[in-house]
């Protein structure tokens, strides 16, 4: 099935290019298959789909595998996104929308929008600019990052790249010497809120393990006899060979304790799906909680994070802020997340597909285009403001 995609992609891309349509006006050939259209510049993409399609032309097959897999059959990676499929929009009328606020506040912070960028490990992989190249775009369309443990980059770069401190993704590793000297590196670069990752204990990537990385194609970036241990955030660190992980499937609820008392910084639990965690997390003093299974690359539970929501907004109660990822694609996607009670929504294969198109600038127009595409939602939900929208939005 992949293999008849990528063909027919290739068969659109050379009939777009071909002497036979050059009379025929622009629109002809895009609308023969919008799914084979490339568009030329990061400006003339409507929507992030066209910004998957230049991807999928300029990253090499591991890469997008990367970037694109889920675990399994990936029958969670799809549900994230039919998920949104099966809520509905109720149009209002005679409202006076002609002036949009998307703004929020978020952990003491006012954002210009609810979508933020999520964290993105080896993003480098799609463009040799990296996490430097997102942070300038994120700057560029005044956006919140929150940056990877497994970032190709060190956060002091980011930061600066960024130009204000980033919200920062801990993996919590297996030994805590190596978390706390992580934390402190971070709490140096003025980051105040932290987002531990718990959705990991063990997963399985069918996918990507059918790529030999001793391949000539494979060692031409990744550097044969290196592991996760060299990422640029450990760098410096004096890390225990054949011992370090940066999951811990030991991880349980006095970690996150123990966590909490050892920084400062706000902690938001990233990573929880279900309302009994959800429970749990207030009980322990979190800051905050993310719905997310990881973009579909975590369980195969099958179910989708747009389904989850309700259910931890229903033992949240407002007490904390809810984040939600997983799915979301369109600026309606953003507004019915937030209909079911998410406070803010992060996307992260969208801002890939733009940054490996475009680099930077296609970070920036897709997180300018997912706003857009909001703005417009609410206009037609008779939204003006993001305090306006409530379950009466969907059905």
């Amino acid at each position: 099935m992949e293999n008849s995609r990528l063909s027919r992609r290739k068969l659109m891309q050379f009939l777009a290019g071909s002497p036979l349509l050059t009379s025929l006006p622009v629109w002809s050939a895009e609308r023969l298959d919008d799914r084979g259209y490339l568009a030329p510049g990061p400006e003339l993409a409507v929507n992030v789909f066209d910004m998957e399609n230049v991807a999928l032309r300029n990253l090499n097959q591991a890469h997008w595998t990367y970037i694109s897999q889920g675990v399994d059959d990936e029958l969670t990676l799809r549900a994230n996104r039919e998920g949104f499929a099966q809520l509905h929009l109720r149009s209002r009328r005679l409202v006076d929308v002609s002036m949009v606020d998307t703004s929020t506040t978020l952990f003491g912070h006012r954002l210009a929008s609810p979508v933020m960028l999520a964290p993105i490990g080896g993003i480098g992989m799609a463009h040799p600019g990296g996490d430097i190249a997102v942070a300038r775009g994120a700057a560029a369309s005044g956006h919140k990052m929150i940056m990877s443990t497994a970032a190709t980059f060190g956060i002091e770069d980011v930061t600066q790249a960024r130009g204000e401190p980033v919200w920062y993704q801990l993996y919590p590793t297996n030994i805590w010497e190596i978390t706390q000297a992580m934390l402190r590196r971070v709490e140096a670069t003025g980051t105040d809120v932290l987002f531990l990752t718990v959705d990991i204990p063990a997963r399985n990537q069918d996918r990507m393990r059918r790529f030999d990385r001793s391949d000539a194609a494979c060692t031409s970036c990744h550097v044969p006899g290196t592991s996760i241990a060299d990422k640029a955030m450990l760098q410096g660190m004096t890390i225990p060979p054949n011992v370090f992980r940066l999951s811990n499937p030991a991880m349980d609820w006095e970690f996150v304790k123990r966590l909490r008392d050892s920084t400062n910084m706000k902690l938001v639990i990233k990573g929880l799906t279900l309302p009994e965690d959800a429970e749990l997390a207030l009980n322990v003093g979190v800051d905050g909680i993310h719905v997310s299974n990881h973009g579909g690359r975590a369980d195969e539970s099958g179910f989708a994070t747009i389904a989850s929501l309700p259910e931890v907004v229903s033992v949240v109660k407002g007490k904390v802020p809810v984040i939600m990822d997983g799915g979301i694609r369109r600026g309606t996607d953003v507004l019915k997340a937030l209909a079911l009670g998410a406070d803010a929504v992060c996307v992260g294969r969208p801002y890939a597909w733009g940054l490996a198109a475009f680099g930077e600038e296609g970070v920036t127009r897709v997180m300018q285009i997912l706003d857009s595409e909001l703005a417009i939602a609410m206009q037609q939900a008779g939204c003006p403001s993001l305090q306006d929208i409530t379950r009466n939005v969907v059905r």
